[in-house]
C-alpha cells in the first residue's frame, strides 16, 4: 500500500468516546501503518437531548452532523477532515440513551430483556464544502436477564456512560445473544461505511485496499 502523502488532510475525531477513538485508530493503522496516520480529538459538546416527537434514526442523523459542523467551523481555514457519529438504542421507536442513573437503566435493560431492538450509527464527515453523511443499523437481541444477572450487570457501573444501558464490548456482551449487522455498528463507529465516506471527501483509500 502506497504511504500516506505529505498532501492528506488533517484528521479530526469529534467525540472523546475511547470506543470511537480505539476503532478509528484500528482503521487508519490498517490503512496507513500503525501510527502512520494519527488524528485528534476534540469532542462539539453539544445538547444532545431528542426533539419532540423526533424519531430515533431523525436523532442520531441530527447529531451527526451538527458534531462534525461544530468542529469543522473551527477548521473552517484549514484542509481538515472532521468525523462525528452518533449512536442510539431504538426499542420500537423509542429512544434509549444513555440512561440518567441506575434506576434507569434497570428500566431500560429491563424492556429489552428477551428482545430484539435495533442500534442505529450515524456517520458524518466533512471537509471544507465537501461532506458525507451514512447511517448504518444493526439489531441486537438480548437474552432474558434474570434478577441476578441485572443485579451483577448494573453493579458493574457500565451502563451509565452507555447509550441503551450496556456496552456489547464490555461486560455488557454477556447480556447480548445475537448480533446481526456489524458489530462495530453496534459500538459506535460502523468501519467499513466510515472508509467509504472519508474517500468521497478525498482521503486516498479504503478498507481492504
Amino acid at each position: 500500500m502506497e504511504p500516506p502523502s505529505s498532501t492528506q488532510p488533517r484528521i479530526v475525531l469529534a467525540s472523546r468516546s475511547p470506543r470511537r477513538v480505539d476503532l478509528l485508530t484500528k482503521l487508519l493503522d490498517e490503512a496507513f501503518g500503525e501510527g502512520e496516520m494519527p488524528f485528534d480529538i476534540e469532542p462539539a459538546d453539544i445538547d444532545e437531548t431528542p426533539l419532540e416527537f423526533e424519531t430515533p434514526l431523525a436523532h442520531v442523523q441530527r447529531l451527526a452532523q451538527r458534531k462534525a459542523h461544530v468542529v469543522a467551523q473551527r477548521y473552517k481555514d484549514l484542509d481538515v477532515i472532521v468525523i462525528a457519529a452518533d449512536t442510539t438504542v431504538d426499542v420500537e421507536g423509542e429512544i434509549f440513551g444513555k440512561p440518567e442513573n441506575l434506576e434507569d437503566a434497570r428500566r431500560m435493560l429491563s424492556e429489552m430483556s428477551g428482545r430484539t431492538h435495533r442500534v442505529h450509527t450515524a456517520i458524518s464527515v466533512v471537509r471544507g464544502d465537501r461532506q458525507a453523511h451514512t447511517v448504518d443499523t444493526a439489531s441486537v437481541t438480548l437474552v432474558h436477564i434474570t434478577p441476578e444477572l441485572m443485579e451483577w450487570y448494573l453493579g458493574t457501573g457500565e451502563s451509565l456512560d452507555k447509550a441503551g444501558a450496556y456496552a456489547l464490548q464490555g461486560d455488557g456482551g454477556k447480556l447480548v445473544e445475537t448480533v446481526q449487522g456489524s458489530f462495530t455498528t453496534v459500538v459506535g463507529l460502523p468501519l467499513e461505511p466510515l472508509s467509504d465516506l472519508l474517500a468521497k471527501c478525498g482521503l486516498s483509500w479504503k478498507i481492504g485496499a
